[in-house]
Formats: structure tokens, sequence, C-alpha cells
């Protein structure tokens, strides 16, 4: 069987992403930073820029570019108060399929030491 963990992770990234907006505005760098040292590794552009376009698309994340003194600018994101109602019931039903996965996997022993 091969390693799954890539496949789980793209389909959590927008709930992670959201809730890494929880504690304010933030940037695509500052959130891959903040993701890889939750665990997740190293998070490439490409495939968190498609993750953002399409959260502010669907209006769970709203965006404002800013110039900077030194470099190039940024866009940060904060999230919407539908982006913030998103991430409360999506945030839940993954934490109710998380529980089920964990009580099916500790039936059969799995991580039993």
């Amino acid at each position: 069987m091969t390693d799954r963990r890539a496949s789980w992770f793209k389909g959590v990234l927008d709930l992670l992403v959201l809730a890494s907006l929880t504690g304010g505005e933030s940037y695509g760098y500052e959130i891959a930073k903040q993701l890889g040292a939750a665990g997740f590794g190293q998070i490439k552009g490409g495939t968190l820029y498609p993750v953002l376009n399409r959260l502010e698309e669907a209006g769970l994340v709203a965006a404002e570019f800013r110039a900077a003194e030194k470099g190039p600018g940024r866009r940060y994101y904060r999230l919407t108060d539908a982006g913030r109602e998103t991430l409360g019931e999506q945030g839940g039903l993954w934490l109710a399929f998380d529980a089920s996965v964990r009580e099916v996997l500790a039936r059969a022993g799995v991580g039993e030491r």
C-alpha cells in the first residue's frame, strides 16, 4: 500500500488554511511556515496559492495586496464571517470523522504497543 499522507493532506488543506487564519491576517509564506511547523512539512506555493485563491473566490477569505518598503509586495489574507462559519462547521465534521477513524483503528488494535 502506498503512503496516503499527501492525499489526506490535500483533502484537509482548505480547513487547515482557514484554521491558520483564526489568529489574524497573514500572507502565504507565513501560512506555509505555520503549517510546516505544525508537522505538515514544506508546503509549496503551487499547492498553497490555488487553495487561497479558491477560498477567496468562495468568499471564505478576503485578500488585500500591500506594497512593501523592501522587496515585493504581499497579499494578506483574513477570514471572513463566512470563513469562520465554514471553519466551525467543517472543523466539527472533520473531528467527528477523525473520531470514527480512530475508533475503527483502535478496535483493530492499530497503535497498541
